[in-house]
């Protein structure tokens, strides 16, 4: 019999995948589908820009009235919507329907962070562990599920718009102009980036609507509401307003925080790279937006993998070798890419470089999502609503210069970015193996009757450098 805290592991991960199977599908597309003056990714950039203004203050006050599962529950609707604004793209469709995805993505992903981190403390007081190793457990599981949407978004998309008729051969003088051989700033008008047939793009925008709405149900029903009596006992004795509002910006006082952020913000950028750049001026361009799907799958799939190997292999290694290994893949698929010159006759050269992201990607999420779990154990809701305002930024910035900066300076500053981080990140590290952070008690989501007694050396603590 799995515990049940495994179970509502499961739960998540599932809802996420469901969820993220319409939306990772659909943001791997803006670029090329909803090309015109860029709206597809001005769309994108208002949404991690909602993000951030979320972030300073929805995340504390949704979990502590609503509880995690519910506040889970209202985020998924968000993104249900920008899937039905997705069925009419234009500016009075996708940019509303943005902000109200932006609204609801940092409670979401602050909710889905601390539920992992208080059922793995849970489960590790209950198991004789450490915390930190079943947290890390935890976020691998959930990567490894999760992750995987991006295969079956991708496949949808790759399966629908490879019916259309209107594929064309991909002319040679355009061939010049993909990668970072030309600006890449005038690949969106181009023959093949042509939005598929309106039949083609309405069928899988209404498949994406459906599992979004699978995914509420997928939580709604059979997610614990793990944290419910907290939520009740605040909604009873409420703290002051602007007590909970600053909770994301009082956690700036922490060094540890602000020493993390261009690590966190990193992540959006390499994400950002990936999911924009790469399928529009080296997959679209060269192979053609029915491609984009393939290449994405391939993604998801090492991402995957990776996210459940290392989730297990941390306790072995520590996170600092892990991060190590990460910035060295990307470090060399961002030179090589300054460097290639995509062409059709290359087919799997366009699927190493996602493999390798996916490997890296892997690395950077489920390894920075349980470091904040570990290193602010008592103030999980704000360092997690931290941890998506500080990423989203990363994408904000990456999308607001897409449509007027030359690909090569992009790739220059994803490799500033990431050795920014080299410098931070491991000042953090070092600190925390020499002074770990101390134990938190979470015995009270367990109920009166299975109430634990706190072990010092067993709920919370560090891994190994």
């Amino acid at each position: 019999m799995i515990s049940r805290n495994f179970k509502n592991v499961l739960v998540v991960s599932l809802g996420f995948l469901s969820l993220f199977t319409a939306y990772g599908g659909l943001q791997s597309l803006q670029s090329s589908l909803n090309a015109e003056e860029g709206m597809g990714v001005a769309s994108l950039s208002v949404i991690y820009g909602s993000i951030i203004i979320s972030s300073m203050f929805l995340p504390p006050i949704m979990i502590k009235n609503l509880g995690c599962k519910w506040t889970i529950v209202a985020g998924m609707a968000c993104y249900v919507a920008y899937s039905c604004g997705n069925l009419y793209p234009g500016w009075y469709t996708l940019i509303p329907t943005s902000v109200i995805l932006g609204l609801g993505g940092s409670p979401l992903w602050s909710a889905k962070c601390t539920y992992l981190t208080i059922s793995g403390n849970v489960q590790g007081a209950r198991e004789g562990k450490k915390g930190s190793d079943v947290i890390n457990q935890y976020f691998g599981i959930f990567f490894f599920i999760f992750q995987s949407s991006a295969v079956w978004g991708n496949l949808m998309s790759s399966l629908i718009f490879g019916q259309d008729s209107n594929i064309a051969n991909i002319p040679e003088e355009q061939l010049q102009s993909c990668g970072a051989a030309d600006c890449g700033l005038n690949v969106s008008v181009n023959s093949n980036t042509t939005r598929p047939a309106q039949e083609l793009v309405w069928t899988l925008v209404g498949s994406y609507i459906g599992v979004g709405v699978l995914a509420m149900l997928i939580v709604a029903v059979f997610l614990d509401n793990i944290d419910r009596e907290q939520a009740s006992q605040f909604r009873g004795n409420p703290e002051p307003f602007c007590h909970t509002f600053l909770a994301t910006f009082r956690l700036l006082k922490d060094w540890r925080l602000v020493t993390l952020i261009p690590l966190t913000m990193y992540s959006g950028f390499e994400q950002s790279f990936l999911a924009g750049e790469y399928t529009k001026n080296y997959v679209t361009c060269a192979l053609g937006i029915h491609f984009v799907g393939f290449v994405m799958m391939c993604f998801g799939a090492s991402n995957s993998v990776c996210s459940f190997l290392f989730g297990r292999l941390a306790r072995y290694t520590g996170r600092a070798a892990l991060f190590l290994w990460a910035a060295l893949a990307n470090f060399a698929c961002i030179i090589a890419l300054l460097y290639w010159r995509p062409h059709p006759d290359q087919l799997p050269v366009f699927f190493v470089f996602p493999a390798l992201w996916g490997m890296a990607d892997a690395i950077w999420q489920t390894q920075t999502n349980a470091l904040y779990g570990i290193l602010f154990p008592r103030d999980k809701e704000a360092a997690f609503a931290n941890y998506r305002m500080w990423e989203s930024l990363g994408f904000v910035i990456a999308f607001a210069y897409s449509t007027f900066l030359c690909l090569e300076y992009k790739l220059y500053i994803v490799l500033a970015v990431l050795l920014l981080t080299c410098i931070t990140y491991p000042i953090v590290e070092l600190h925390e193996h020499r002074n770990p952070t101390p134990p938190v008690e979470e015995s009270n989501y367990l109920g009166p009757k299975k109430t634990i007694e706190k072990q010092e050396s067993k709920v919370i603590g560090e891994t190994k450098m």
